[in-house]
């Protein structure tokens, strides 16, 4: 008996790489699975890479033709559960699986929308995967059955900013000393009352705390040059790492803190690397960064544009090494149980495993 996990990708994109963690995860666990991917593919050739059952099988095109032997493999691999991970592939594999009476049918749904009226995809499918609760309710509004929606979230590969011993590129490239501690802050410079409440929080900060050095990070249009007429003056413990990194996890590895000062939405990707990097957070009380961060717990939360409570996150780690270690230890772990590919994986097989069960059929 096997799994068969269907992707009609063709470029390398998030949702490939999940399917290829979720086949690695399904091997870890003892499962015979089998990946159905498109010829060349990059997640062909890494699959073929790591050694995984892979199965180039053309699947754009004549559909009619890959319906056929997709089916005719899953009857000879004894296929019980389906994985359809894309719209093509779903196209295809769920006809296939209803020709092979497949008994587990799974569909992720990973689009912002709802299905069109009267085409929800439920007559064959037995569990709808969704990274959130909210698309969740959009698809419950589009006629899809709520019993039948799995919320996962999507996972994140953190291998890059977790490798890696501690580095010395801000400091480095900003001349600064190894005896400062450098606190990498994210905000976007569209937004002028921010950018200079930032600024006057670094001047708390420099008086209680002069070694501390807060590094901008990011990119916009906002004039960072100020006249004397200015009512705040740049703070001589500010430094500009301005532009969009492709060395992210280098900039991590030479931080002592990180912290997301916005009122903008968007911004929870680098704080969730950050946190898997084991760095003490803290960002602005906004959106989705609450259900990320527990105050005090896993980071620190401050209500947007405010100096003082900015001042006083940054002070607090910098002064209590105690909190600090709490913050970056809880803070890695919540994000690696929570946001990881890894955990995705273990969660998603979960609900294979519950399916199956419910249905009476063994997975392995």
């Amino acid at each position: 008996m096997s799994l068969f996990q269907i992707d009609a990708g063709r470029e390398w994109r998030d949702e490939e790489r999940r399917v290829l963690f979720l086949a690695r995860e399904l091997r870890r666990k003892g499962y015979a699975s089998h990946l159905v991917v498109e010829p060349g593919s990059p997640l062909h050739e890494k699959a073929a890479a790591e050694g995984l059952p892979v199965t180039p099988m053309r699947m754009r095109g004549l559909k009619w033709l890959a319906r056929k032997r997709l089916s005719s493999l899953m009857r000879r691999n004894g296929c019980r559960l389906a994985h359809f991970h894309d719209p093509v592939g779903a196209d295809i594999g769920r006809a296939a699986a209803s020709s092979a009476a497949v008994a587990v049918r799974v569909l992720s749904w990973t689009v912002d929308s709802a299905p069109s009226p009267g085409r929800a995809p439920v007559r064959d499918i037995d569990a709808v995967i969704a990274p959130s609760d909210g698309l969740k309710k959009v698809l419950v509004r589009g006629g899809i059955p709520e019993k039948l929606v799995e919320v996962v979230p999507l996972g994140t590969d953190f291998s890059a900013v977790t490798a890696g011993e501690r580095g010395d590129l801000v400091r480095r490239e900003l001349g600064l000393d190894d005896e400062d501690f450098v606190a990498g802050v994210i905000m976007p410079l569209e937004d002028e009352r921010g950018h200079r409440a930032l600024l006057e929080a670094a001047a708390v900060v420099l008086e209680r705390a002069p070694k501390v050095k807060i590094v901008v990070l990011g990119e916009g249009s906002l004039r960072l040059d100020f006249d004397e007429a200015e009512p705040v003056p740049p703070s001589d413990n500010v430094r500009y790492f301005m532009g969009r990194r492709k060395d992210f996890p280098d900039v991590l590895r030479s931080l002592d803190m990180f912290a997301v000062f916005s009122h903008l939405e968007g911004l929870s990707g680098p704080l969730l690397q950050a946190m898997a990097r084991g760095l003490p957070v803290a960002a602005a009380e906004v959106g989705s960064i609450q259900e990320i961060i527990t105050h005090r717990e896993t980071g620190l939360l401050v209500p947007p544009r405010k100096p003082k409570a900015m001042a006083e996150a940054f002070l607090k780690v910098h002064l209590d090494r105690v909190l600090a270690a709490r913050l970056a230890e809880r803070g890695r772990a919540s994000v690696l149980e929570k946001y990881s590919v890894e955990s995705m994986a273990r969660r998603i097989v979960a609900v294979y495993e519950l399916k199956a069960h419910r249905k009476g059929i063994k997975l392995g």
